[in-house]
C-alpha cells in the first residue's frame, strides 16, 4: 500500500513539474470600447512565434479590432 501511494506521489510530481515545460504563449491586456465607455482586462493565447519575436501586440489589437474593441496596452506576455 505504502510503495503505490509513493508511486502515485511521484507520478504526480513529475507530472506537475513537467507541465509549465508545454505552456503555450499568453497576453495578458487592457482594451476600451466607446460610446458608452467600456473597459476590458482579458488573457489571450498567441502563436509561440508572437512571444519570442515581439508580435504580441500587433496579433492582440487584431483580434480585439475584428471585434470593436481598442487595444490599450499588452502587460505581459
Amino acid at each position: 500500500m505504502l510503495k503505490k501511494t509513493i508511486i502515485t506521489l511521484v507520478t504526480g510530481i513529475v507530472l506537475a513539474a513537467a507541465a509549465p515545460a508545454s505552456a503555450g504563449c499568453y497576453a495578458d491586456y487592457k482594451a476600451k470600447k466607446e460610446d458608452p465607455l467600456r473597459l476590458h482586462y482579458g488573457v489571450v493565447q498567441l502563436p509561440d512565434a508572437a512571444c519570442s519575436n515581439g508580435q504580441a501586440a500587433s496579433i492582440v489589437k487584431q483580434r480585439l479590432a475584428a471585434r470593436g474593441w481598442q487595444l490599450l496596452k499588452v502587460l505581459s506576455t
